[in-house]
């Protein structure tokens, strides 16, 4: 199995490659049943025992794919994390359809209070076919998501969602709570006003970009708590390098700076004989802050291309010429005598 961290000041336990679940619900193309239980088979024969989903992801899909195969297993041999703030209902009238092949078409309505958190985990587990989750975050309050709207769902979570977690939490219901988003600031502002546990946090602390590095991280560390690392290749573009016409930055294509700053990257990397993306696998591991990286797989190929990146050797001269070309922030964490 896996190295295991634990989840910053709680006792649980994650590898520290997880399962992200986003891609066996169908959101980046059509998966079948079948190939998401062979990529969760090859996910678990690698030693992978964390495992992150949402009701978002695939619409329920992910959800009920992971009932396929965890239910199957000693509860005690895997970690559960899921998230609530949206619920899935009949479509309405103002409903519009997501057009994913094999996706159910149901609507998603975003409800952040203590009754609907209670509800969304209520739904998820019957999703799931399990009676509990190891971590509940509350999903997606960042300005990416809600824009001008983000202040009153920001507030509505704090008073409500937040407020639901923390009861289950004293009760022994759930083990870690926190929030799952896109922006390291607006975590940071909910985690001084409430006592979370953890913070999945998606592509904000990555080879490209290290803006939490110099406050967040060191936040986290101080308070606790845990990070969990998702979208280590900024949505592609870190794992497909600059040039290819599929790379994408936040699942858009990328704008031209960060073209050329990937390309830098790929460059420096080049001359010490290193992958782009298995440099932007290990790096956010390298941080106190980060208990495990999950990366999203959707196949058994990608299971185990994310194994050889992460066996591959990043050289401690690599890092140093990273950091002295400008291309990691000083703050950020780094190796000092090796991989």
């Amino acid at each position: 199995m896996l190295e295991t961290r634990s989840l910053g000041r709680t006792n649980v336990p994650v590898t520290r490659i997880g399962f992200g679940g986003g891609p066996i619900g169908g959101h980046r193309g059509p998966v079948s049943d079948a190939q998401a239980e062979a990529t969760l088979q090859a996910a678990w024969d690698a030693g992978v025992r964390y495992f992150d989903t949402a009701p978002l992801y695939g619409i329920g899909n992910s959800e009920r794919r992971l009932a396929r195969f965890l239910p199957g297993l000693p509860r005690d041999s895997f970690v559960l994390s899921t998230k609530v703030g949206r619920l899935l209902r009949e479509p309405g009238a103002d409903y519009r359809p997501h057009g994913l092949p094999g996706v159910p078409e149901l609507q998603v309505v975003y409800d952040y209070s203590y009754d609907g958190a209670l509800r969304s985990l209520e739904e998820s587990f019957a999703r799931l076919k399990l009676d509990r989750a190891d971590i509940v975050l509350i999903h997606d309050i960042d300005r990416y998501t809600h824009g001008d709207r983000q202040p009153e769902m920001a507030a509505a979570a704090r008073d409500g969602a937040f407020r639901a977690l923390r009861e289950l939490r004293e009760q022994g219901v759930v083990r870690a709570i926190g929030l799952g988003l896109n922006e390291w600031d607006t975590a940071m502002a909910f985690a001084q006003a409430c006592d979370i546990d953890a913070v999945l946090l998606a592509g904000r602390y990555t080879l490209l970009e290290q803006g939490a590095a110099a406050s967040f991280m060191p936040f986290c560390r101080e308070r606790g708590i845990g990070i969990i690392l998702g979208g280590p290749y900024n949505s592609g573009i870190l794992a497909t390098g600059a040039a290819s016409g599929a790379a994408t930055y936040n699942y858009k294509p990328p704008p031209e700076p960060v073209r050329e700053r990937v390309a830098r990257l790929e460059a420096v990397l080049a001359r010490h004989g290193v992958q782009l993306p298995a440099a932007a696998l290990q790096f956010p591991l390298h941080e106190p802050a980060v208990a495990t990286v999950i990366p999203g797989v959707g196949s058994v190929a990608e299971v185990e291309g994310t194994f050889r990146l992460l066996d591959q050797t990043v050289p401690q001269a690599a890092w140093d010429a990273l950091r002295s070309e400008g291309l990691i922030d000083p703050a950020a964490s780094l190796p000092t005598g090796g991989r």
